[in-house]
């Protein structure tokens, strides 16, 4: 088979399929298609009471039909729309009341003349002329509560969006807080360490480095694994044991077996960051940072311990220090993506900071 011949068979069946699939996304092929299967289950019913024959009930039952869809529609594009509203529910029953009564004497009439050569079926008709009415009565109810549901569900859906956009908005704003906060940290103890030609610059840019590409290439999704963050704090304290002075010890210790936990990344650095900044930086004299990993198959629990300088408490006008933003944007990552699953208590005494945090995974 040639090429041409091929591409002339395989363009018109792409066409079809389509057609196809625009049509069966449409509101109008799903509501043919239940009126059709009404349509049927009405037949159904008919012919298993036997009282008629399969062509008087296939007509009786679509006229039935067509009444329904006329008031049904008359229902949601007209009623619904103007009259069921806050202090109006009395007239919209009224006007759905009267819309059966419109109807109901029509579709008796039709049917009435319609089967004349049957006088049985006429005394049917004259003798449930209340189940009639009953039946488009509720018919229009049912329309209503379908297409009340189908509004708060799709309300509701809008509104998810709204809030996952928004609560999406922020994290990455969040996020974007963290990373230059720590790279400006990180760049500035380099700059002092090139000035005094000291032989730790290098090892600094190796694990600087290290660092960027797993918050440029890997931080990008929702939840990163587990060992990756470790792996990331662990190169953290790393650069800190580089640059920092003599007599200070800084530990990190994690418990438990890391296998395939998930988590969202960079959450727990801020802690970090300032534990140096405001702790062992604020210090005179040596003072330590002990971290804690206890990790479970579906939580961890993380202690942090430092010692910080003797400062006096500030007053309540008092401006916030400049690394509070990493504390601030932790909480706030937490409560959206850790909401009912976290827990979080930040101790001070005159000599120490101490982090404990549970978090569901």
């Amino acid at each position: 088979m040639s090429l041409a011949t091929r591409e002339s068979i395989v363009s018109p069946l792409s066409n079809f399929t389509e057609r196809l699939g625009s049509t069966l996304v449409r509101r109008p092929f799903y509501h043919g298609l239940g009126w059709l299967a009404f349509f049927g289950i009405l037949v159904i019913l008919q012919l298993q009471a036997g009282e008629y024959s399969i062509g008087l009930v296939l007509v009786n039952e679509l006229i039935t039909i067509v009444v329904f869809m006329v008031v049904v529609y008359t229902n949601l594009l007209f009623l619904f729309p103007n009259y069921l509203k806050p202090g109006r529910f009395w007239i919209y029953l009224a006007a759905l009341i009267g819309l059966s009564v419109i109807f109901t004497p029509m579709e008796l009439v039709i049917k009435y003349f319609l089967f004349s050569y049957r006088e049985q079926v006429q005394v049917d008709l004259l003798n449930n002329m209340e189940a009639y009415f009953l039946g488009n009565f509720l018919i229009g109810g049912v329309s209503s509560m379908g297409k009340i549901m189908t509004d708060w569900i799709a309300e509701n859906r809008k509104k998810q969006e709204v809030e996952n956009e928004t609560m999406q908005s922020e994290l990455r704003f969040l996020k974007s807080q963290i990373n230059p906060h720590f790279l400006f940290n990180t760049l500035n103890s380099l700059y002092a360490l090139t000035l005094k030609k000291s032989d730790k610059a290098p090892d600094i840019v190796i694990k600087l480095s290290e660092m960027m590409r797993y918050m440029l290439y890997e931080c990008n999704e929702p939840q990163v694994p587990l060992r990756k963050e470790i792996n990331y704090l662990r190169n953290y304290l790393d650069l800190e044991r580089l640059r920092q002075r003599e007599g200070i010890d800084i530990t990190l210790e994690v418990k438990g077996q890391v296998v395939d936990q998930q988590i969202a990344p960079l959450l727990l650095i801020p802690f970090l960051e300032n534990s140096f900044k405001h702790g062992i930086n604020a210090a005179i004299r040596g003072g330590f940072v002990h971290a804690v990993l206890q990790v479970e198959q579906k939580s961890i629990h993380f202690e942090l311990e430092n010692t910080k300088g003797n400062v006096l408490p500030r007053s309540p006008d008092a401006a916030r220090p400049s690394g509070g933003i990493g504390l601030v944007n932790v909480r706030r990552r937490l409560e959206l993506l850790y909401p009912n699953r976290h827990q979080l208590e930040i101790t001070e005494t005159p000599s120490t900071y101490a982090v404990h945090l549970n978090l569901i995974l």
